[in-house]
């Protein structure tokens, strides 16, 4: 095999793509501090007990073990990012109030979570721990929506929400083992409902009837008027139901949907989940939602909500940027001409210098300007 050749789903950046995904980036980390979010650095590997402690169980097929050298303790490529923030959160930061994170960076997955996704997003992310209210809800969901619009999305996303809570109703005193959960969790995201009439036969008459009209709950608004009849009328689902409604209702006129049988990602969330889709993308773009219980592990169990967006995957469907404006100046080692270019740099301009015998080789950048002489050793700045 040739020494060029890279594993299957990893893939370099080459400049164009790499300048929009730094631009994104900035956008959406600039997006989150307008909203007060601190940014963090987790590092990429971490002791594996650590990336797989608690909720981040479910990580551990995703995620690439490695042996330390040093300690010869067993360590992890981060698969997720969620876990090391909320322990920073409860050990490194331990406030007692509200705390706002954000973050972006790589990580690193053993296999594509669907066909053609890259094994190395690139994880942007915010969460808020230390508030139980819809209020963090509703600032995750707003946020989340602010930071495609600062992408350069046009309008006509789509936010499908869900909430954990009401499967977890519906398992309420229901006795089996946890592989057979596991399939009714895989019936209800495929919505296959004889499997899950098999699975559920011994399930208690309430659970299963509440499970089998789960696959039938999903689609506008009037889903929710429909589940309120078709699930048990339990405080559990009651509150569910009303806390989807009034976010709903906040997101400032965005398109919303409901799937209240879509389980992706059901070890972590404990309350709201949510989805965004936009056209161009196989999948959800966003995902998000409420993980109380993400803490716990590390000691502070304290309410969380947060999103996360895979910026390699947003650069594919948000419009290309034009080429960067730039001058061309060239090469040479008269003064004159090296201190003009420095002034122009220090203003923000991007200046590039042709160097002898390659004066069509400028492929990244949209020269509109020039630097000429305009007399001994002044230079001045002319269109194209």
């Amino acid at each position: 095999m040739s020494a060029w050749v890279l594993p299957d789903h990893i893939a370099d950046v080459l400049p164009s793509e790499a300048r929009h995904i730094e631009e994104l980036r900035r956008e959406l980390l600039d997006t989150a501090r307008g909203y007060g979010y601190e940014l963090v650095m987790p590092p990429l590997l971490e002791h594996l007990e650590s990336l797989l402690s608690g909720t981040g169980e479910a990580l551990d097929l995703q995620t690439f073990k490695l042996v330390d050298q040093l300690s010869g303790r067993t360590m992890g490529l981060r698969a997720d990012t969620t876990p090391q923030v909320a322990r920073i959160d409860a050990h490194l930061l331990n406030r007692q109030g509200v705390t706002r994170l954000c973050y972006c960076g790589p990580v690193v997955h053993t296999r594509p979570d669907r066909p053609h996704a890259t094994r190395e997003p690139l994880q942007f992310g915010a969460e808020i721990y230390g508030h139980a209210g819809l209020e963090a809800d509703t600032e995750v969901l707003l946020l989340a929506l602010d930071c495609l619009r600062a992408a350069g999305l046009p309008p006509g996303v789509i936010v499908d929400m869900a909430d954990a809570r009401i499967v977890r109703s519906l398992f309420a005193g229901v006795m089996v083992d946890a592989a057979v959960i596991a399939r009714v969790h895989a019936a209800l995201a495929a919505k296959d409902a004889s499997e899950l009439r098999m699975l559920t036969r011994d399930f208690p008459a309430a659970s299963r009837e509440g499970l089998l009209a789960l696959v039938q709950l999903y689609g506008d608004a009037s889903v929710l008027d429909e589940a309120a009849t078709a699930l048990p009328d339990t405080a559990t689902v009651r509150a569910a139901l009303r806390d989807l409604r009034q976010l709903a209702a906040r997101l400032d006129g965005a398109q919303v949907s409901f799937d209240l049988s879509d389980l992706r990602g059901y070890a972590y969330y404990s309350g709201m989940r949510f989805g965004i889709y936009v056209n161009g993308a196989a999948d959800a773009l966003v995902r998000g939602g409420r993980y109380d219980e993400v803490g716990a592990v590390f000691g502070r169990n304290r309410p969380a909500v947060g999103f996360s967006v895979d910026l390699r995957e947003l650069v594919g469907v948000v419009p290309t940027p034009p080429l960067r404006a730039a001058i061309r100046a060239p090469w040479s080692d008269a003064a004159g001409l090296r201190a003009a270019i420095a002034a122009l740099r220090a203003q923000g301009e991007t200046v590039v210098c042709v160097l002898p015998g390659h004066d069509s080789e400028i492929d990244e950048f949209q020269c509109d300007r020039e630097l000429v002489q305009s007399a001994p050793g002044q230079w001045n700045v002319q269109a194209i």
